[in-house]
């Protein structure tokens, strides 16, 4: 069974691709200033909103059900979880994604020798654990850290809350993978083969992806910056959504002009 997507707008093809717990729906307030644009195509992961889980319970598992139901060749949007997705597909498929834009995410969550701008491990097999115990209040706890110490937390909260279950309840064994590859997946290495270029958006104000670790990563892509998004915590395109929609679009139009240019 094919994943959920939505497609709306015209213009080159891109692809939304949420973070842990959530769906396709979180990008409601973000997607109407791109669709003059861009194609989008949003999709809801395995077992998150409107598509089943059928045990895609690894990152490379996840990522080849998503490029099984998105355009051939796309620019790629990831948050989070979504991220490490997104950053996977351009490494499995490296023709079909041309530009890979990662919010709030790093080719590494935890921390590890030589990488500590990243989370300490016991947050994440802290919430593998309370899951199993207590589903609907971890998946608010989690929430609420996503956006401790930003500006407009409240208003931020509040939609996050809204989108939660609006598309359903995401799978126990879906959100325990996805903890599963968020605590183990190191990428470092691997990213060094990402044939396109990589925007990394970070909130500044972000306390489970540090600000920092944005900085750390773009020395690992071949072809990467990085963006300080003011204020913002682990959500800045519900936080900032113009601004980070105009970063997003300077970043995809330079990257075609920069196409166009060698093709000539």
């Amino acid at each position: 069974m094919s994943l959920y997507t939505q497609t709306s707008g015209a213009g080159p093809d891109l692809v939304l691709v949420h973070g842990w717990g959530l769906h396709a729906d979180i990008w409601d307030e973000f997607v109407p200033l791109l669709e003059t644009a861009f194609r989008i195509t949003r999709v809801d992961l395995p077992g998150h909103g409107r598509s089943a889980w059928q045990g895609q319970a690894t990152l490379d598992a996840m990522a080849a059900a998503v490029l099984d139901a998105v355009p051939q060749r796309a620019a790629w949007l990831g948050w989070s979880l979504g991220g490490l997705v997104a950053t996977r597909a351009a490494l499995q498929a490296p023709g079909r994604v041309n530009a890979l834009v990662i919010v709030a995410g790093t080719p590494c969550f935890v921390r590890q020798p030589g990488w500590q701008s990243a989370m300490l491990p016991g947050l994440l097999e802290g919430f593998a654990a309370e899951l199993r115990a207590d589903y609907a209040g971890t998946l608010h706890r989690f929430l609420a850290l996503q956006v401790r110490g930003s500006e407009h937390a409240g208003s931020v909260l509040r939609i996050l809350r809204t989108r939660l279950l609006a598309a359903g309840a995401p799978e126990p064994a879906a959100l325990q993978a996805g903890l599963e590859i968020l605590r183990c997946t190191d990428l470092r290495a691997a990213v060094a083969a990402v044939a396109c270029p990589v925007l990394l958006l970070m909130g500044e104000r972000d306390t489970l992806v540090p600000a920092a670790a944005g900085a750390a990563a773009t020395r690992l892509f071949p072809d990467a910056r990085v963006v300080l998004i003011a204020g913002a915590g682990h959500a800045p395109f519900i936080q900032q959504p113009q601004l980070v929609a105009n970063h997003l679009q300077a970043f995809l139009q330079q990257h075609d002009a920069r196409s166009d240019e060698f093709n000539a």
